[in-house]
């Protein structure tokens, strides 16, 4: 399984920005989709995640500024950036909970990162 993203890049104080997460490989069941973030010298931290149902939940610091997407037939999940200020500035990975088979467990796959940069 692969995780591909795209978008990010650097944006003014009160912008917007989205990044895309794209699945591919092998999978009987896509899962749970989301975001983590993780800026220089802090822990990772979450962002926001997607049921296959199209159930959502933010973290506390974006919950009303980010919107979380997912269109299950491309096994594409989109995180939309509003309102952007300084401290959101991380490196943004995407994951997935995969089910391989019919016989396995679910297991968490991760995106390479993208970089957003928010910043005048």
């Amino acid at each position: 399984v692969q995780l591909v993203e795209s978008g990010g890049g650097l944006v003014q104080p009160g912008g917007s920005l989205s990044v895309s997460c794209a699945a591919s490989g092998s999978m009987f069941s896509l899962r749970d989709m989301g975001w983590f973030r993780q800026a220089p010298g802090k822990e990772r931290e979450f962002v926001a995640s997607i049921t296959a149902g199209g159930r959502t939940k933010l973290g506390a610091s974006v919950e009303g500024r980010f919107d979380i997407s997912r269109h299950n037939g491309k096994n594409e999940a989109y995180l939309r950036m509003g309102r952007l200020q300084p401290e959101d500035t991380a490196v943004y990975y995407c994951y997935a909970d995969v089910v391989a088979t019919m016989f396995s467990e679910r297991e968490k796959h991760w995106g390479q990162g993208t970089q957003v940069t928010v910043s005048s």
